[in-house]
């Protein structure tokens, strides 16, 4: 392999300007599809039983999303994807394992070898070095950004994955910006974030008496988006019952208000995301194999920033620009202080980032920021070392103790479920955080919404939920 590599970057005067894909096959020896061959000429590749699959096999023993091949820079990787069955080379039950010219590998009853091609598949990078509010000089996300460019002029619809804190709104702000429908709304739903006694009625709107508490017509989530866009933000936590709807107005292009038999036409491009891997919810039927189907007809998996560092600069001076221009003054940062940001993994990814420089510029007394600035006091080794929260009725010299509100010691007594303790937890979070939102703004709910980055139909129901309306 590492004379013929899987994949290649071409560079032109010092700068990567496209990657070649060496193209591969799996023939399939045994089973239930015996005889065919599928040529594979993406960098992800997944088998399964399900129809999101690239490699759909019809074994009943082959779980729904069982395996996938993936190309890196050492080689082919097979990854089993906790299949029930498992994935096996030479009789051994494999997790990860790179894959040789002619390996045969077995998911349920079915034999499949691999086989390298010789011609290869043209991966373009972009010229540019962001895409709308997206910024990135690696061939990574200059990977994303020329795929990103073809689709942002289209109706397609798209699924952003990828970690929590890697932009995947941004992504999605950004193709509505870049598209034919800018001009238009962009209407963000976090389908996390509302009860599930809400989240129809958010959606599709409801009619006047639809249900207790409806006391006039609203107009829903994809009403509001009509000539625009709409985002489902954590598309992955939508109840299971609501998923045969949405697939129906993705299909259609047409619902109906709760409570309501009139159809009513929109006009909407779908963007979605999640942090979740959906496919093993498909295995698992949590989630609808029909509607991922339907959302994934694109998709954009945006990398770790741990995986991109050499980004890190980039997004580093654009912070820092940007809080300058917000305080009126010049702000610059040593290389000490760049050299541990680079060096640090990012769990929490680019909005980890984001919030170190805001608050180091926000509190350092220079305008040069230098690592001892960065931590405030909490550098360790080459990384950041975060406070670990104490344990319930603990404490100790400098770490506040949780607000009282966050969580309630009674919560974790035998008895009460987790779905009740976290119920209780986020009504709390919620009813606190609304209370004080709408202070700041002085009742104001159109600048409550727009702070929050909730329609206003959405934050009203949140405030009638948690008896808010008269603040």
């Amino acid at each position: 392999m590492a004379e013929d590599p899987a994949i290649t970057t071409i560079f032109d005067g010092g700068r990567a300007t496209k990657r070649h894909l060496r193209k591969s096959k799996v023939v399939i020896l045994s089973g239930a599809d015996a005889g065919k061959e599928i040529e594979l000429t993406k960098s992800e590749v997944g088998g399964g039983r399900s129809i999101i699959n690239d490699i759909v096999l019809a074994d009943k023993a082959v779980s729904g999303t069982h395996f996938e091949i993936r190309v890196d820079d050492d080689g082919y990787r097979l990854v089993d994807l906790g299949s029930t069955n498992g994935t096996f080379v030479d009789d051994l039950r494999v997790k990860d394992v790179y894959l040789a010219q002619g390996t045969v590998f077995r998911a349920g009853h079915t034999e499949l070898q691999f086989q390298p091609l010789q011609e290869v598949v043209e991966i373009p990078l972009s010229s540019k070095d962001r895409f709308g509010c997206v910024l990135g000089s690696s061939v990574k996300m200059r990977e994303i950004f020329a795929t990103l460019e073809k689709v942002a002029p289209t109706d397609l619809t798209a699924m952003i994955t990828g970690e929590t804190g890697t932009g995947k709104e941004l992504v999605a702000r950004s193709l509505h910006d870049m598209s034919k429908r800018t001009s238009k709304p962009f209407i963000v739903l976090d389908c996390g974030a509302i009860p599930k006694d809400l989240i129809e009625s958010t959606l599709f709107g409801h009619e006047k008496g639809a249900f207790t508490g409806a006391i006039s017509q609203n107009k829903g989530c994809f009403e509001q988006a009509n000539g625009g866009t709409i985002f489902l933000d954590e598309i992955g936590e939508l109840d299971i019952g609501l998923q045969p709807k949405l697939l129906r107005v993705l299909e259609n292009r047409e619902l109906k208000r709760v409570g309501g038999d009139r159809t009513i036409k929109v006009d909407v491009r779908v963007l979605a995301a999640t942090n979740r891997d959906c496919r093993q919810m498909v295995n698992n039927g949590t989630f609808r194999e029909d509607l991922y189907f339907r959302l994934s007809v694109i998709t954009i998996n945006n990398p770790p920033l741990r995986e991109r560092k050499e980004d890190i600069p980039q997004l580093v001076h654009h912070f820092l620009a940007d809080v300058a221009a917000r305080r009126n003054m010049s702000l610059n940062i040593a290389v000490d202080a760049m050299t541990a940001l680079v060096g640090y993994d990012w769990p929490g990814n680019v909005r980890e980032l984001r919030n170190v420089i805001e608050r180091t510029a926000s509190l350092c007394d220079s305008p040069t920021i230098t690592r001892p600035d960065l931590s405030l006091g909490q550098m360790s080794g080459g990384g950041f070392s975060v406070a670990s929260p104490n344990p319930i009725g603990g404490s100790s010299p400098g770490v506040a103790a949780p607000a009282d509100w966050a969580l309630d010691p009674n919560l974790l007594l035998p008895g009460v479920s987790f779905k009740e303790a976290k119920q209780k937890v986020l009504d709390l979070f919620e009813s606190k955080y609304l209370a004080a939102l709408l202070e700041r703004n002085k009742g104001n709910v159109t600048r409550s919404a727009h702070e929050a980055g909730l329609t206003r139909y959405h934050l009203r129901e949140l405030l009638k939920r948690h008896g808010l309306t008269n603040k």
